[in-house]
């Protein structure tokens, strides 16, 4: 498939069911899109990444300006924003449908009346992450690899968010950089390390390219991965600069997080196809969000765009159980019925792994469908269901 054809089909991928192709929809204001939200920003601004940044929508003031909060509710979401902050970025904006309140892009980033109701329910640090830490910054859960927090600052603030907790958009003091590396340096049971934050690539290019060197120089660390939504949240950010940087630190690999389909816009694609060209193998992390992503069909459609865009679907993660988000938690059989809804109906390269970040440090459980449905060790017969359920 040509980049063409490929920005083509992610154009007729973002196609909802909500468009209305009648002549009476032509006339109709659009609802969402660059036009309905910044029509005056030039091409130049739009495609800058400082410009996106530096225009975030951070108050309820600036919200309001685009999208309707009714006046009975202004009170209570201005308590959400002083206990955990907002940050969506003109782009990201731009794919919310102001006139649909459940919205699954906004959903994901615009504070709600669920939050306040839900303040008292879950855990700060719902992983433990904060007991598995030899040295602030690193978290040490597995025995051979580590994750490593250098920024508290993100593009978008995801409401869900498991580090809520330390996104204040502090830079990191280097002096904690300094010991992250040194921690790494002189453990050598670490072969793989998560760069991650906040947002790794909210830096600038020389900043992180710094860290990058420093981690490389380990002999015995094998694998740098970096967590990131920036593509999706902030595509321009992803230019020629930060590619051929990134290119001289293989083996290098990138986590992703793609939440719905509608985020596989034409410009994720772009970002997407110039980090696979700098040979950066992507894989895409997706939460299971109650009115987000929650149903086969949503599922389906993000697993076969993020294909398109060279992106393996990694894992499909339980919504953690942090403090807030209760809303957005669905049992865990809902996980199982999508990923049965799955198996079958699209190639095995599309199908995530559905897991349960175990609360209090516990790691990664992979729960599966029972496919097996007898099975005798003596004889070695088994007997096992197919997706048809045969």
């Amino acid at each position: 498939m040509s980049h063409e054809e490929a920005t083509r089909s992610m154009e007729l991928m973002t196609t909802t069911e909500k468009d209305d192709p009648s002549p009476a929809a032509i006339d109709r204001p659009p609802s969402s899109g660059r036009s309905c939200y910044y029509p005056e920003v030039s091409d130049a601004d739009w495609n800058d990444w400082h410009w996106q940044f530096r225009n975030r929508v951070t108050s309820l003031e600036d919200l309001a300006r685009f999208i309707p909060i009714p006046k009975s509710e202004w009170e209570t979401r201005a308590t959400v924003l002083r206990d955990f902050r907002m940050g969506i970025t003109p782009y990201y904006l731009s794919l919310i449908d102001r006139n649909d309140p459940d919205d699954p892009i906004l959903r994901q980033v615009v504070p709600r009346v669920e939050e306040h109701e839900n303040r008292a329910i879950g855990n700060e640090d719902p992983l433990g992450e904060e007991a598995y830490s030899p040295v602030p910054g690193i978290t040490h859960r597995y025995p051979d690899r580590v994750l490593m927090v250098i920024s508290n600052s993100c593009a978008i603030y995801c409401r869900y968010c498991t580090r809520k907790r330390t996104m204040y958009e502090d830079a990191v003091p280097n002096i904690e950089i300094d010991r992250m590396v040194d921690y790494i340096a002189r453990t050598p049971s670490v072969r793989d390390v998560v760069v991650s934050g906040g947002d790794p690539l909210t830096y600038g290019t020389k900043k992180l390219e710094g860290i990058l060197s420093r981690l490389r120089a380990i002999p015995h660390l094998e694998i740098i991965r970096i967590g990131s939504r920036v593509p999706v949240s902030l595509p321009q950010r992803i230019d020629d600069e930060l590619c051929d940087m990134l290119q001289n630190f293989h083996p290098l690999w990138i986590n992703v997080h793609f939440n719905h389909p509608a985020e596989c816009t034409p410009d994720a694609l772009r970002a997407c196809d110039k980090l696979t060209r700098a040979g950066i193998p992507l894989n895409n992390q997706s939460v299971l969000l109650a009115g987000v992503n929650d149903s086969v069909k949503t599922q389906l459609a993000l697993v076969h765009g993020l294909m398109r865009m060279r992106v393996r679907p990694y894992y499909l993660y339980q919504c953690d159980p942090v403090r807030g988000a209760d809303h957005f938690r669905v049992p865990i059989s809902k996980g199982l019925e999508i990923m049965e809804g799955l198996v079958g109906h699209t190639s095995g390269l599309a199908l995530p792994r559905f897991v349960v970040d175990a609360p209090g440090g516990g790691g990664k459980i992979p729960v599966l469908p029972h496919y097996m449905q007898e099975y005798d060790p003596e004889t070695g017969r088994a007997l096992l269901r197919n997706f048809k359920g045969d």
